[in-house]
């Protein structure tokens, strides 16, 4: 790729464009392995920290992909590998994949990946959007809950207790909002807020510089 040769030094290039290749020959999604190195470049990382992003990326693409299944879309890969970075374990996209079937898992993940980001436990964020999933909400639903904690979070509540709070509301259905009290903020009776339906989106921040 003539963009690798024109920010990259020889060796690089090289290097950066054997693991694109690969990708290639076995399907993988290969404008994410670019924009990595390119990445890399723009931030000034060094050469080695560059293939060794390029290289762990392109092997949490295959990770994801062997989870998810050979149908899976590149934008549930780059997801998928987006919030196998940020801790997320493998049997939670199995899940997630068990749980969703044909339907796109590329919202849940990235609205997992934004609750990691965001401080939730890894481990609470899969539990929840999995139970989201498995009571069949859609899209619209988990990026009101990504929303929704947000701004809990912005304005005091710990990012667990938020996010809990808005998935029970959510599969509820009268949901739930948070008030504040002494020392933090505390649940109350109320629905999602106004313009739930309308939807937000946020990539997860892992970035491997």
């Amino acid at each position: 790729d003539a963009r690798l040769s024109r920010q990259l030094d020889a060796a690089t290039a090289a290097r950066v464009t054997a693991i694109v290749d690969h990708a290639r020959a076995t399907s993988l999604p290969t404008e994410p392995l670019i924009d990595k190195a390119l990445e890399g470049a723009r931030k000034g990382a060094a050469p080695a920290r560059i293939v060794d992003a390029v290289t762990a990326l392109a092997a949490r693409l295959d990770t994801t992909r062997v989870a998810l299944g050979p149908a899976s879309t590149e934008s549930e890969l780059v997801a998928g590998a987006s919030v196998l970075q940020a801790g997320v374990s493998i049997p939670v996209l199995r899940a997630l994949r068990a749980a969703r079937g044909a339907k796109s898992l590329a919202v849940p993940l990235v609205v997992l990946g934004d609750l990691v980001t965001r401080g939730v436990p890894g481990d609470t964020a899969s539990a929840l959007v999995l139970l989201v999933a498995r009571e069949g909400l859609g899209d619209e639903t988990l990026l009101a809950i990504q929303r929704d904690v947000q701004r809990d979070v912005h304005e005091g509540a710990h990012p667990a207790t938020a996010a809990a709070i808005r998935a029970r509301g959510a599969v509820n259905g009268g949901g739930t909002r948070l008030r504040p009290v002494h020392g933090g903020m505390t649940a109350g009776a109320s629905s999602l807020a106004p313009g739930a339906n309308r939807p937000a989106s946020a990539k997860p921040s892992t970035t491997g510089y």
